[in-house]
């Protein structure tokens, strides 16, 4: 008798853990029985029939995922290394067992050729100024491809692009040369609005703007510690027209 009650022991510690089940609130079962798909578990616990049933657990959680650094000729043919994180979860999970053999695996390959495929075609100030607008093209690309695995792409973000040493003094210079330009053209504006301002100022009190402009030059060297100061022959005449 006492050895039949520890064979049955033996039985249930062995069965009963393939008999019962129990899926985590983030997570479902899918059931195959002798080989056909069934329906989907969970989360909780449920009972599936020992040898006959298989069962596949499925994370419902968003996933992150690396890409890994992609060497890329763009549009304008620059040479970059890209690389990018891929935020998705499963939305169907029949789909991501039935109809995809390794559904992480898949999508970070799809991720691969679309970071190649966007940045391709892209030149690299895109690249470089409007990095939402690469984001949300990649976004588009990957989830519409991973879309009929049951897979649902919730965010996409490139996090480092590499340009070659060369091209990064290039854009330096480029960026200083903007910064020189829009100097200039600020200081040309002032000085326009200026001019504009003393030849108002020259109407009002009968002086030639000229000589307005000299006097604010000879107020502005005064206030240094020169000690002589130059009175152009031209400003002489000027005076004397003045007079």
């Amino acid at each position: 008798m006492g050895g039949l009650v520890l064979g049955v022991i033996i039985v249930l510690f062995f069965v009963v853990p393939q008999i019962i089940k129990v899926a985590k609130e983030y997570e479902r079962g899918v059931i195959f029985r002798l080989g056909r798909y069934m329906g989907i578990k969970g989360p909780g616990l449920f009972f599936i029939i020992p040898v006959i049933d298989k069962m596949e657990k499925v994370d419902l959680r968003i996933i992150t995922q690396d890409v890994p650094p992609q060497d890329v000729i763009t549009k304008d043919n620059v040479p970059v290394k890209v690389d990018a994180v891929v935020y998705y979860k499963i939305t169907d999970p029949k789909k991501a067992t039935v109809d995809v053999a390794n559904y992480r695996k898949a999508t970070w390959q799809i991720s691969q050729t679309s970071l190649r495929g966007v940045i391709g075609a892209s030149e690299l100030d895109e690249i470089l100024a409007e990095r939402q607008k690469i984001n949300d093209k990649l976004h588009e690309v990957i989830d519409e491809a991973t879309n009929p695995w049951g897979v649902k792409v919730t965010g996409v973000e490139v996090k480092h692009v590499e340009i070659p040493k060369g091209m990064q003094r290039s854009i330096a210079r480029q960026a200083e040369a903007e910064r020189a330009k829009r100097g200039k053209i600020i200081m040309a504006e002032g000085e326009y609005l200026a001019a504009q301002r003393l030849k108002d100022a020259g109407k009002v009190l009968s002086v030639d703007p000229i000589i307005l402009r000299y006097l604010e030059t000879l107020s502005d060297s005064a206030r240094e510690k020169n000690t002589t100061i130059l009175f152009p022959i031209e400003m002489l005449n000027l005076f004397k027209k003045e007079k």
